[in-house]
């Protein structure tokens, strides 16, 4: 039985590894330089830069993308305000000084990018933004599926086919939660599969997405926030290494917040976790009987 996987399912909310973390917050703390050397920035077309020609903030376009996953992830629409923060993380290079810096009429430079961004967006006819609320349309739900067909990892010929349907391994992870005496459901609000410690309990305990197919994006954007909302244990399922090494990138760029809390399933190995599990399914019901 894979220890450390049901060592991740039952265990609390939490690093996995002291170590690791104080390696990223030593990284972090490189990319950041003493307000004194910091250049002072020009801007140029969509991207205002230091005068070495460092990046600083990235072009409108490239922030046109995060904010349809971000819109999707929430359900289809949010608030403008909200997004400010949370598109952020996806520009690991931006720094806390680069967030508060101001325009000579005293206006953010990061929300009127964003706004940039969404005005273009407006124009292509992908969301719908007015004053207090931007709402994904249809033109820009169909970019968000073309962008996870074009950036999908592309499978070996001699790869094997993959034994688990996405509606297979939801029902797995449901069937694994009771096994260990969890509430479990699929298809809550726009997550895959939830587990909760009761049925009446408001936290999500633990959140899976199952990505067999296409881009990791979107899946750890709601995996990002349910784990920002509740601390909730977030897990993604793939379908092979190559789509794990895959998703292991993105968390080590845009995604690099959650990186040391969630944990990465290939279906073969959810497999024999539900296999292991299942051959000692009456124990289980015994040891997570609740008084």
């Amino acid at each position: 039985m894979p220890k450390n996987l049901i060592q991740g399912l039952i265990s609390g909310p939490g690093y996995k590894d002291d170590s690791r973390r104080r390696a990223v917050t030593k990284i972090a703390a490189r990319r950041r330089l003493p307000a004194a050397r910091r250049s002072t920035r020009m801007r140029a077309s969509n991207t205002f830069v230091s005068a070495t020609g460092a990046m600083a903030f990235p072009e409108a376009v490239r922030i046109e993308l995060p904010i349809l996953q971000e819109l999707e992830a929430a359900g289809g629409s949010d608030q403008p305000r909200y997004l400010y923060e949370r598109l952020v993380r996806y520009f690991p290079q931006l720094t806390a000084e680069d967030i508060e810096e101001r325009t000579g009429s005293g206006r953010s430079r990061w929300r009127n990018l964003v706004q940039r961004a969404a005005r273009q967006l407006e124009e292509k006819g992908e969301i719908r933004r007015e004053r207090l609320i931007w709402a994904l349309k249809p033109v820009g739900r169909r970019r968000i599926e073309q962008e996870a067909l074009r950036v999908a990892p592309r499978p070996s010929p001699d790869e094997m086919p993959r034994e688990l349907s996405h509606k297979q391994a939801q029902q797995l992870l449901v069937e694994i939660g009771e096994m260990l005496g969890r509430f479990a459901e699929s298809e809550f609000e726009y997550y895959d599969v939830v587990w909760r410690d009761s049925p009446a309990a408001p936290r999500l305990s633990h959140v899976f997405e199952v990505q067999i197919a296409g881009s990791v994006d979107s899946a750890l954007t709601r995996l990002k926030h349910a784990y920002d909302a509740q601390r909730s244990r977030p897990f993604l399922v793939v379908a092979d290494e190559r789509a794990a090494q895959f998703a292991g990138r993105r968390l080590t760029g845009s995604f690099h917040e959650i990186w040391q809390a969630i944990t990465v399933i290939g279906t073969g190995e959810l497999k024999r976790l539900y296999e292991s599990l299942k051959s000692q399914e009456e124990l289980l019901k015994k040891i997570t009987a609740r008084d």
